[in-house]
C-alpha cells in the first residue's frame, strides 16, 4: 500500500503549501522549504513503486526498503494531518463564542477551550516549531530511503503503464479434455448460444461473452467449445486470437489473418490486412474468439468489427473476459457468468493432477482424507485447484501434503503460484483504485460490506482524492463498480435501478490475495477466550495500520496493546438489543490517548453505555461509528473532532440529545440518526452543516430554548446539499406555513425519498397549507406523508412524474384521494388508516371518461391496510372507453378492512396476479373463501392466495 499512502501525504502536503501561501504564514523559517522537500522526494520515490511493488515478490532486499518506506510514509501522514488539523481549528475558533454558553464556561475557557488552539502567539509558534522539526526529522529518514532507492535501478514510470505489466501468458485453442471437470452445463449452454436457431437467420455478427475472475477457467470452456464436434460442423471457419494487453489493433488484426493463412503475415498497415481478412472470411460462416480481452474502448475495436460484418449469417464471436464491461461494449447478445466448481468436481479435478499410481494402495485412504482437505481450500476455483493439485503432487510424501495443508497460504512462492492471475488483474487498476481494494483485507472473511460505508472509510483515509468537481461518494462509486466489473468482489446487490452498488462481499481468495498485499498492515484479530486475549497481548501490532478485533458476546470490551499507529480501528461484535444496566461495558479512556493517530474508529454494537469525554483527543478522525450503543447522550468534546465527516449513530435507542455545539463540525458530509426514538430534538448548529449529505431525520419542536436553541423547519434551507432519504418529523407543530416555504425542498434535487411526519399534531388548522408549501423535487422517487391532520392532499403531488413509491398512512380526516391511477412511474403503494374515507373509485383511478386511458401504468404491488371504515371499492367502466388498469400488477394486499363489501371487477380479470393476500376482512373472507366462498372462482386463477 506504499503508493496509496504516499499519495495521501503528496495531497495534504499540497494543502498545506497552499494554505502557507494564503496567509503569507512565515512563523517558522524554513517550514515551507521542509515540505516543499518532502513533497520532492515522495514525489520521485513514488515513480518507481511500480516496479518496486512487483519486484517486491521476488527481492526480499527491496520489500524490506518498502516496508521502511511504508514506515516514514504513514509517519508523514499522521504529522502532515496535525498541521492540517491546527489551521482548521485557527479557522474555527470564531465559531466557538457562538455555541459556548455562558453559564458553563469561564471568559479565559470561552477563549482557550479543552483542546482548542493556543490563542497566544508564543504558543501557535511553538506548536509549529515542534511540527516542523518532525518534517525535518522524516525528511532526514526520507533522504536515506530515497539514497537506498538509487541501487536497486527501478524503472520509473508515471500512472499505469501497462507495457510494463507481467507478461500474460499466451493462449493456444489447444485444450487437455482429460483436466475438465464439472463444466457440461456451462459448456453446452454456450454451444447452443452460439448455435441457435434465431442467431442463424440474424445479420449482424453473434457475440456471447464469458465473463468471471482470474482462474475460473473462462479460456479452458472458450477451448472446449471451440473444439466441439457441433461448432466444428456449424462453422466453416474457426480463429482463435489472444488478445490480452497491451491492445493494438493492428497486432489482433494480423493474429486473425495468421490464424486463417497459417503464417505470419509480413504486412504493417491495418487497412492493407482488414483488406485481406475480407478476402478470407466474405461469405464464410465463422467463429472467432477473442481470449483474455481487456479493452473497455469500442473505439480501437470499430475497424476490426467492420471488417469481420462482411461474414455469413450465423457467424459468431465469443469473448472471454474478467471485466463486465467489455463484455457489454462488445455488443454481446448473451454473457455467461461463469462460477466455482462444485466440491465434487473441484475433487475430481484435484486428483487428476495429485494422484499418481505410485501411491500404494495401503496408502490410500491417508491421503485421500488429506487430499480432500487441501481441494476444499481451492474454493472451487479451476486455476487453484490446477495449481495446488499439481503442487502436492510433486509431493512423495504423506507428512509433504500435511505440512501443505498446515501452511499459512504458503506464503511467497506459492503465494506467487496461486494469485498470478489476481496479480494481473491488481496491476492492471489504477493506482487509486489499487489502495481502495487492498483497504479491503481490513473486514473479516465473508463479511458482507455496505458500500456507503466502505466508500465513508476510504474517504477517511484520503484515499479518494479532492476534486471540487466530483463528489468523494460519487468518485468511490465509481471505484466500486470498477473492482466489481473485475471481479474482485461477488454477491453483489444493486439498488432497484441496477445502478448503483449498495452491498458486496468479497470471496475468500479475493480476500487472502488482500491479505496478501497488504501483508501486516490490514489484521483481523478474534477474540473470543482468555487463550485470544492472551494471544492478542503477544501478538507485535507496530506494523498495522488498519486493525478489526472480532469480539464474542460473552467477552467484555478488549484492551488491544500497540495502537498508536492505528488509522483504522474496529471492534466487531454482533449486538443487537440494549443489555441490561448490569451487561454494559466500560471503555478505558486511556484508549482515546493510544489512538493517536486514528482516522477511522468503529464501536457500533458493543453496549456501550458511557463514551468517554477523552474521545475529544482524536483530533484527526474522519469516521465515527457508534450505532447500536445504548448511551443517553454523547460528550461534548466530540464536538472538537473538527476533521469528522462521518459520524453514524443508527439505532442509538436511548440517545436524547445531540452536543450542542455540533455545528463546529465543519467537514461533516454524513450523520446518520435514523431508529433513534429517544431523539426529540436537534441542536442549531445542525443548520450550519453545510456539507451535510445524509441527514436522515430532521425534526422540528413545539418552542424553542432560547439558552439551549434547537431546529426550527426553515434552518433546512441552508443544507442544500442533502440526498437520499430525509424524514422530518414534527411537522404538525409548524403553524405557518411560510416557514415551510422556507426550507426549500423543492431545491433539494439528489434527495430521492421524502417522509413527512405531523405527528405529534396539533390542531392547528394550518396542515393543509403547511403541506401545499412542502414541495418536493419532481424527480423524486418515494414518499410518505403519515399522521396528517389536514383533509386534503397537496397539488404538487400529481407533478412527481418520476415517483416509484408512496405510502400514506394515519391521515384520519382526508375523505378522498388524488388521481393516484395518472402517476406514470407508480410501482408500490400502500394505503393505511385513512379512517375517514368510505368509498374508492374512479377518482382514485384517475379516470374521467374521456378518450384511452392507463391508469396506474407501471404499478406492482398494492397494499391497503387499516381502513376502519371503507365499504366500496367501485369501478365501473363503460363499454365505449378504452381503459387499461394495473397493467403489471403482481401482488395485492387488503389487511384488517373490515368493512369493505367486494374486490372491484378488474381485479378479476388480472392474470398478472401472482399473489392476493386477504387478512382480517370478515366480509370478503366470507365471500372469496376458498373453494366455498360465493365468489371463489372469481379469484382463484391467482397463483398464491392466502
Amino acid at each position: 500500500m506504499s503508493e496509496a499512502i504516499i499519495t495521501v501525504v503528496l495531497t495534504q502536503a499540497t494543502t498545506i503549501l497552499d494554505q502557507l501561501i494564503r496567509q503569507e504564514l512565515h512563523l517558522i523559517t524554513g517550514v515551507r522549504k521542509e515540505i516543499n522537500k518532502l513533497e520532492s522526494e515522495f514525489k520521485a520515490i513514488k515513480a518507481v513503486l511500480i516496479d518496486a511493488e512487483k519486484r517486491q515478490v521476488k527481492e526480499q532486499t527491496i520489500k524490506t526498503w518498502l516496508e521502511k518506506l511504508n514506515d516514514v510514509a504513514y509517519e508523514a501522514d499522521d504529522v502532515l494531518s496535525e498541521w492540517i488539523t491546527l489551521m482548521q481549528k485557527e479557522e474555527i475558533l470564531g465559531l466557538e463564542n457562538k455555541y459556548q454558553s455562558s453559564s458553563s464556561s469561564s471568559p479565559t475557557q470561552k477563549v482557550c477551550s479543552f483542546l482548542s488552539l493556543p490563542c497566544l502567539g508564543f504558543n501557535k509558534i511553538t506548536i509549529r516549531r515542534d511540527i516542523a522539526l518532525k518534517i525535518k526529522d522524516i525528511n532526514e529518514k526520507l533522504t536515506e530511503i530515497a539514497k537506498e532507492k538509487d541501487r536497486y535501478n527501478f524503472i520509473a514510470i508515471t500512472g499505469n503503464d501497462v507495457s510494463l505489466c507481467p507478461d500474460r501468458l499466451r493462449t493456444t485453442s489447444y485444450v487437455d479434455l482429460s483436466k475438465v471437470e464439472g463444466r457440461d452445463l456451462d459448456i453446452n449452454t454456450i454451444i447452443s448460444k452460439l448455435l441457435s436457431e434465431k442467431n442463424q437467420k440474424n445479420e449482424s455478427l453473434n457475440v456471447v461473452s464469458i465473463v468471471g475472475m482470474g482462474g475460473m477457467g473462462k479460456t479452458t470452456l472458450a477451448q472446449v467449445v471451440y473444439h466441439s464436434s457441433d461448432v466444428i460442423e456449424n462453422f466453416k471457419k474457426r480463429i482463435w486470437v489472444c488478445v490480452s494487453e497491451p491492445f493494438d489493433e493492428v497486432r489482433v488484426a494480423k493474429a486473425i489473418l495468421e490464424d486463417i493463412e497459417g503464417t505470419a503475415p509480413n504486412l504493417f498497415e491495418l487497412e492493407t490486412i482488414a483488406r485481406k481478412i475480407r478476402h478470407h472470411l466474405e461469405k464464410t460462416k465463422f467463429l472467432l474468439v477473442f481470449d483474455d480481452v481487456w479493452t473497455e474502448d469500442f473505439a480501437k475495436w470499430e475497424q476490426i468489427f467492420n471488417t469481420l460484418s462482411i461474414g455469413e449469417r450465423g457467424s459468431s464471436i465469443l469473448v472471454t473476459t474478467r471485466v463486465e464491461t467489455v463484455a457489454k461494449v462488445m455488443g454481446s447478445k448473451y454473457e455467461h457468468r461463469l462460477g466455482k466448481l462444485s466440491d465434487q468436481d473441484s475433487w475430481a479435478l484435484f486428483k487428476k493432477f495429485a494422484f499418481h499410481e505410485r501411491v500404494k494402495e495401503e496408502e490410500w485412504a491417508r491421503f485421500e482424507s488429506v487430499g480432500r482437505k487441501i481441494s476444499d481450500k481451492c474454493k472451487g476455483r479451476p486455476l487453484s485447484v490446477n495449481l495446488i493439485g499439481g503442487l502436492v503432487g510433486s509431493k512423495n510424501s504423506l507428512k509433504d501434503w500435511e505440512n501443505i495443508l498446515s501452511s499459512e497460504l504458503w506464503e511467497l512462492k506459492e503465494a506467487e503460484n496461486l494469485f498470478p492471475q489476481l496479480m494481473l488483474s491488481y496491476f492492471d487498476l489504477p493506482s487509486n483504485v489499487k489502495r481502495c481494494f487492498s483497504f479491503c483485507a481490513f473486514f473479516p472473511k465473508d463479511h458482507v460490506i455496505e458500500a456507503s460505508n466502505l466508500i465513508q472509510l476510504w474517504m477517511a483515509q484520503g484515499y479518494l482524492g479532492l476534486d471540487e468537481h466530483v463528489e468523494m461518494e460519487v468518485i468511490g462509486q465509481n471505484y466500486l463498480q470498477s473492482l466489481a466489473m473485475r471481479s474482485f468482489f461477488q454477491d453483489l446487490v444493486l439498488d432497484k435501478d441496477g445502478k448503483r452498488i449498495l452491498r458486496v462481499r468479497m470471496h475468500d481468495l479475493i480476500h487472502d490475495f488482500a491479505q496478501y498485499l497488504t501483508k501486516n498492515e490490514c489484521r483481523v484479530i478474534e477474540f473470543n477466550s482468555s487463550s485470544d486475549l492472551e494471544r492478542i497481548m503477544g501478538l507485535s501490532l507496530k506494523k498495522a495500520r488498519h486493525l478489526t478485533v472480532v469480539r464474542s458476546e460473552d467477552k467484555k470490551f478488549p484492551n488491544v496493546p500497540n495502537v498508536e499507529k492505528l488509522f483504522t480501528f474496529w471492534v466487531h461484535s454482533f449486538f443487537d438489543s440494549p443489555p441490561i444496566i448490569s451487561q454494559l461495558d466500560q471503555i478505558d479512556p486511556d484508549l482515546f490517548f493510544r489512538l493517536s493517530c486514528v482516522k477511522a474508529l468503529d464501536l457500533s454494537r458493543n453496549r456501550i453505555g458511557e463514551l468517554p469525554k477523552e474521545i475529544g483527543n482524536l483530533i484527526k478522525l474522519k469516521f465515527l461509528n457508534l450505532s447500536h450503543n445504548p448511551f443517553w447522550e454523547l460528550p461534548l468534546a466530540l464536538c472538537e473532532l473538527y476533521n469528522l465527516q462521518t459520524l453514524k449513530l443508527s439505532a442509538c435507542d436511548h440517545l436524547r440529545k445531540l452536543p450542542r455545539e455540533i455545528g463546529k463540525l465543519v467537514n461533516l458530509r454524513h450523520l446518520e440518526i435514523d431508529r433513534t426514538d429517544s431523539l426529540k430534538t436537534l441542536p442549531k448548529g445542525v443548520s450550519d452543516l453545510s456539507l451535510l449529505q445524509t441527514l436522515t431525520k430532521f425534526i422540528v419542536v413545539k418552542g424553542n430554548d432560547k439558552n439551549d436553541p434547537t431546529c426550527v423547519l426553515e434552518d433546512l434551507k441552508n443544507l442544500k446539499n442533502l440526498r437520499g432519504r430525509l424524514k422530518i418529523e414534527g411537522l404538525g407543530f409548524v403553524v405557518d406555513p411560510d416557514e415551510a416555504k422556507k426550507a426549500d425542498l423543492q431545491k433539494k434535487i439528489h434527495l430521492s425519498d421524502v417522509h413527512l411526519d405531523f405527528g405529534p399534531s396539533i390542531q392547528n388548522g394550518k396542515q393543509d397549507e403547511v403541506l401545499e408549501a412542502l414541495e418536493v423535487h419532481e424527480n423524486l422517487e418515494s414518499l410518505q406523508i403519515s399522521s396528517f391532520g389536514g383533509t386534503k392532499f397537496p397539488n404538487w403531488m400529481m407533478k412527481l412524474t418520476n415517483l416509484h413509491k408512496l405510502f400514506i398512512q394515519d391521515c384520519k380526516n382526508c375523505t378522498n384521494l388524488p388521481p393516484l391511477g395518472n402517476l406514470p412511474s407508480l410501482e408500490t403503494l400502500h394505503i393505511e388508516s385513512l379512517n375517514s374515507i368510505k368509498s374508492l373509485g374512479h377518482d382514485l383511478f384517475g379516470i374521467n371518461g374521456s378518450g384511452a386511458l392507463t391508469a396506474f401504468p407501471k404499478l406492482k404491488k398494492l397494499k391497503i391496510s387499516k381502513m376502519e371504515n371503507w365499504e366500496e371499492w367501485d369501478l365501473i367502466v363503460g363499454k365505449d372507453e378504452d381503459i387499461e388498469i394495473m397493467p403489471r400488477i403482481k401482488c395485492v394486499k387488503i389487511l384488517h378492512c373490515g368493512k369493505l363489501k367486494a374486490l372491484p371487477a378488474f381485479l378479476f380479470r388480472k392474470t398478472t396476479i401472482q399473489k392476493l393476500r386477504i387478512h382480517n376482512c370478515t366480509i370478503l373472507q366470507q365471500l372469496y373463501r376458498r373453494v366455498t366462498g360465493e365468489d371463489w372462482g372469481k379469484i382463484s386463477h391467482s397463483l398464491r392466495i392466502s
